[in-house]
């Protein structure tokens, strides 16, 4: 069993910034849990109780669908060089899209990343740390560029075009409401 916190404290804030890859976990209450891995150098912390990650382009769009439907969001990063540490973070998420009102506000916090498609803003009600004593040691190499190229070459006509194709609905039917905020 994990200890439990309501709020981020110094040491968790530390070890999020050290990290370089981190999951998300959403569902709606009929649809499939669906859990990512996001990298890029793409979630803050703004507070003890709430953080941000920009959303880049990829071949779906679960996490959006399902916070619009259900806000639930599990965010965990796990240590896998130095002390063992297994950080989740529970609460509620909102989806912006880039004519929103707030992205205007939080996507000038982030490096522009190429592809940029939403941005989460996680309210954190508990956080949990746990052993994490079976996760494997893992080396971070570097980052992986075939994304951003991809979506640089795309550029802006050809990445809203794949939005209409491919990010419309998740796999479950349920509509991610790309194109309303983005056309």
């Amino acid at each position: 069993m994990g200890t439990r916190y309501n709020e981020l404290s110094k040491m968790h804030k530390q070890f999020i910034a050290e990290q370089k890859i981190f999951f998300v976990g959403t569902a709606t209450a009929d649809s499939r849990v669906n859990v990512s891995p996001k990298g890029m150098d793409s979630f803050l912390v703004l507070g003890n109780n709430r953080a941000v990650w920009l959303n880049v382009t990829g071949s779906g769009n679960e996490t959006s669908a399902h916070v619009q439907f259900n806000p639930r969001m599990t965010i965990m990063f796990c240590a896998f060089e130095g002390a063992p540490l297994i950080l989740r973070l529970y609460g509620t998420a909102k989806v912006i899209h880039k004519n929103d009102v707030a992205w205007n506000e939080l996507f000038p916090l982030f490096e522009p990343l190429a592809g940029a498609r939403q941005i989460f803003d996680l309210s954190i009600d508990m956080v949990q740390a746990s052993c994490g004593m079976a996760v494997p040691y893992y080396s971070y190499e570097s980052d992986r560029n075939l994304l951003k190229d991809w979506a640089i070459k795309k550029g802006d006509d050809g990445l809203k075009g794949y939005w209409e194709e491919k990010n419309q609905i998740s796999i479950d039917n349920t509509p991610t409401n790309i194109m309303v905020n983005n056309t």
